[in-house]
């Protein structure tokens, strides 16, 4: 994947522990990617009960956290730092990777949002 320009935001992690499931989750990373017809504003959190094995977050339980966090996080900060973007990413990573990369080692889920009034409408990527 080729990123036409990628700015991070945010450096420290910022506790999101309060989602549906009760798995914990913490924000790594927040990336403005604007590409040439889409700004995708991406939120990246390390969730690390996706893992697979016993006890694993399965992905339809992980969907209702990220549309959690898209409306609770991810609005929240778009409208505090005054972000503009077409879609909004909020993906879960069992451990940090970094973003773009692949690792056959680590769990990953995305889900893809459109911010319409206020609300994280589900969107296809």
């Amino acid at each position: 994947m080729k990123l036409a320009a990628v700015l991070v935001l945010l450096a420290t992690p910022v506790a999101a522990v309060d989602v549906p499931s009760g798995q914990q989750v913490t924000l790594h990373e927040v990336l403005v990617d604007a590409q040439e017809k889409v700004t995708w504003l991406r939120f990246r959190f390390l969730a690390p009960q996706i893992a697979v094995g016993a006890g694993q977050v399965s992905y339809e339980v992980a969907g209702q956290d990220m549309l959690h966090l898209c409306e609770t996080v991810a609005l929240p900060y778009i409208d505090e730092f005054r972000l503009s973007g077409d879609k909004v990413v909020i993906s879960f990573m069992d451990q940090i990777t970094e973003f773009g990369q692949s690792d056959p080692d680590v769990t990953q889920y995305f889900e893809s949002f459109r911010p319409e009034n206020g609300v994280c409408m589900w969107d296809e990527f």
